[in-house]
C-alpha cells in the first residue's frame, strides 16, 4: 500500500505528503477575541516575530486569523478583518513562508491572497461560494470544512446518531460545488471540523472515523489545536490543553491527518519525532555521546544570601 498521501498544490508547487508525515500549519491569531490566548499579539511586529519563531520550531506553514470563531462577540466588518491580516501576511510571504488565511468572507480572502496567501481556510463551509471563485481566480488552495452552523453562531445539529455520514456526505457535496465553480481537486482539502456545530461527543465520534473521510480523495486536515473537546475530556482551560492535544494529534496522524494545526509546534513537532521512531518509520538518531546536555541538567548554586 503507498504511503503517500493524496497531492496537494499550493501556490504553484506540488506538495508530497507521505501518511505519518503531516505538514505542520502553525497558528498566529491577530485578532483580539481569540478564545485560546492568554497573551494577546497586539501588533504586527509581535504577530510576525511569533510567526517566524513557529516556522524556526518546525512550522510547514502558518495560518493567520483576523477574526475568531467564538459565538460571544460580533461579527468583524471586512475591512477590519483584513486590516489585520493583510500586513502580517505580506511580511511573511516575504520572507519565503507558506501562508493560509483563516476566513469566511470573500473578500478578506481575495485580499489575503493578493497580500501572498497560498490557502484559504475556510471554516464556513462555503458558506458563500463566492470563496470558491477567489480560489478559482487566484490559484489558491481551499479547506472545505464541516459545519451545520452559520459563521458566528453556536448551533448544534441533529444528526439523528449519523454524524460521521453527515461529515462525509457534506463534505462530498461541498467538493463537488468547488469544483463545479473551478476550483482543481488538486487545490482542496478538508476538514472534519471538530467542535463546529458538534457536541464535544460527536466530535470524538467524528474523530474516532478520521479514515472515513479518506474516501473523498483529499488531504485530511487535522485541527484539534486547545479543542473545547479536549477541555471537556480533561477540564483543562484552553491554555492548558498540550498533553490533550498531543494525544489527539497521535490519533489523527495515525489515521492519516495531511496536515495538523497546532499553536505548539515545537511540541508537535517533538511528538511527532518520536511517534515515528516508536511506529518504525524513523530510526533512532545517533546522539553525540559527548553531549552531556542530553543527559542530565547541571544544577546551578543557588543564589546568594
Amino acid at each position: 500500500m503507498s504511503t503517500l498521501l493524496p497531492p496537494l498544490d499550493v501556490a504553484g508547487r506540488r506538495l508530497s505528503i507521505e501518511r505519518g508525515r503531516p505538514l505542520v500549519m502553525g497558528i498566529v491569531n491577530a485578532n483580539p477575541d481569540s478564545f485560546s490566548d492568554r497573551v494577546r499579539l497586539d501588533t504586527t511586529a509581535r504577530q510576525f516575530d511569533h510567526a517566524m519563531a513557529l516556522v524556526a520550531d518546525g512550522a510547514d506553514l502558518i495560518d493567520v486569523g483576523g477574526e475568531s470563531g467564538v459565538t460571544y462577540t460580533g461579527v468583524s466588518a471586512a475591512e477590519v478583518e483584513a486590516g489585520r491580516v493583510v500586513p502580517l501576511i505580506e511580511r511573511l510571504a516575504a520572507e519565503g513562508v507558506l501562508v493560509s488565511v483563516d476566513t469566511w468572507k470573500p473578500a478578506v480572502a481575495r485580499a489575503a491572497i493578493a497580500a501572498g496567501a497560498g490557502i484559504l481556510n475556510d471554516v464556513s463551509g462555503l458558506a458563500d461560494p463566492g470563496l470558491a471563485d477567489v480560489c478559482a481566480q487566484t490559484g489558491a488552495a481551499l479547506v472545505v470544512m464541516h459545519t451545520r452552523a452559520a459563521p458566528k453562531q453556536e448551533h448544534f445539529a441533529d444528526y439523528g446518531g449519523r454524524v460521521v455520514e453527515d461529515v462525509e456526505a457534506f463534505l462530498r457535496e461541498r467538493l463537488a460545488l468547488a469544483i463545479g465553480r473551478g476550483v482543481p481537486e488538486e487545490r482542496l482539502i478538508v476538514d472534519p471540523g471538530p467542535d463546529f456545530a458538534k457536541t464535544p461527543a460527536e466530535s470524538a465520534e467524528v474523530l474516532r472515523a478520521l479514515g472515513v473521510l479518506h474516501a473523498l480523495g483529499r488531504p485530511i486536515l487535522l485541527p484539534v489545536s486547545r479543542k473545547y473537546l479536549i477541555g471537556a475530556i480533561t477540564g483543562r482551560a484552553p491554555d492548558e490543553r498540550l498533553a490533550g492535544t498531543l494525544a489527539a494529534l497521535a490519533h489523527g496522524v495515525a489515521a492519516g491527518a495531511a496536515i495538523v494545526r497546532v499553536h505548539d509546534v515545537a511540541a508537535a513537532v517533538d511528538h511527532l519525532k518520536v511517534w515515528r521512531v516508536l511506529e518504525g518509520l524513523d530510526p533512532v538518531p545517533d546522539p553525540d555521546p559527548g553531549d552531556d546536555a542530553l543527559k542530565w541538567i547541571r544544577a546551578s548554586a543557588p543564589p546568594a544570601g
